[in-house]
């Protein structure tokens, strides 16, 4: 395996983790950013209100956007695997 190739399959494992995580941490942000605009705009502080929804987005995009994920992490174990035989097979 040269370097090239090592560079190129950690390059794909960064991707696949940032496709992997995306979904699950742009929910709650978004949805606190929501919460917090809703708390200054109507001078709410209560703790409860800004930890629920993003507990309930998180389990909301975990949700929906599982078979996404168990899809891409597939498809990179199949590529892996992949590249093991082909490696294997010099």
């Amino acid at each position: 395996m040269h370097e090239f190739d090592a560079s190129v399959v950690l390059h794909s494992c960064m991707l696949t983790i940032l496709k992997l995580c995306a979904p699950l941490l742009l929910a709650p942000l978004i949805s606190g950013l929501a919460t917090s605009v809703f708390q200054a705009v109507t001078q709410i502080s209560d703790a409860t209100l800004s930890f629920l929804p993003k507990l309930c987005a998180t389990m909301a995009a975990g949700f929906y956007a599982g078979p996404y994920l168990s899809r891409t992490l597939a498809d990179f174990m199949h590529q892996c695997f992949r590249q093991l035989v082909a490696i294997g097979g010099q």
